[in-house]
């Protein structure tokens, strides 16, 4: 008698889809008892800058210097990514840092987006916690060596703001809108864009999200 695999393979695949989704609603879990108390959009410091210009479909903004402590990884999608990123920034301000300093939580998250070669090719996702002005002149060190400190200089961005929960594919069609505002009429780096989010995950309405284009100063223009 011809024996078949199919009900055994099919009992794998549904307690494969299992763990799956309990991965993904343990991560959500988590998410909510470490960060629900403390990310909320309103009343966290954010890096100044003023606006220059407003337009149809974006702003200009300048941003005054800035301290950040950013993780780098590299992947297919950003929204995995971001999760291990976002914990390991998240520990740095919770007190695991040369200090044993707790730093307040800040907004946006910031993270630099440097589109891999091809279809086939990870990306480089570079994720950034704003320190704040209290710590910036004192900032404890990290002690994750996948952690390290940036300063920003001044520096000006066209920026595009959209509301609702974020996917992969929404930050590349507000990357894209942004995009094709910018081209013929702005300077900007073309080779690699900022998402920026200012929400915690749990927070259902009236969420801000932003996209961030780098423009070119005078000097880099002509290049």
């Amino acid at each position: 008698m011809l024996r078949t695999s199919a009900p055994r393979t099919l009992s794998k695949l549904s307690k494969t889809s299992i763990t799956v989704a309990a991965t993904k609603m343990n991560f959500l879990k988590t998410a909510g008892t470490v960060v629900k108390s403390t990310f909320t959009s309103s009343g966290l410091e954010k890096p100044e800058y003023e606006v220059v210009a407003k337009h149809d479909g974006y702003e200009e903004r300048h941003y005054a210097a800035s301290k950040w402590v950013s993780t780098k990884s590299k992947g297919m999608k950003l929204e995995d990514a971001s999760r291990k990123s976002f914990f390991k920034l998240f520990d740095y301000i919770q007190g695991k840092n040369a200090k044993e300093q707790k730093i307040d939580m800040t907004a946006p998250v910031a993270t630099l987006i440097e589109p891999g070669a091809g279809p086939n090719c990870e990306s480089t996702f570079t994720m950034s916690f704003f320190v704040p002005p209290s710590n910036s002149t004192d900032t404890p060190e990290p002690t994750n060596p996948d952690l390290f400190l940036q300063t920003w200089p001044a520096q000006t961005f066209f920026v595009r703001q959209f509301g609702g929960f974020t996917s992969d594919e929404k930050w590349l069609e507000h990357a894209k809108s942004l995009g094709e505002c910018l081209t013929g009429k702005e300077k900007f780096h073309e080779q690699f864009y900022y998402t920026a989010g200012y929400d915690s995950p749990f927070k259902l309405f009236g969420r801000t999200n932003e996209v961030w284009f780098l423009k070119k100063e005078e000097e880099q223009a002509k290049e």
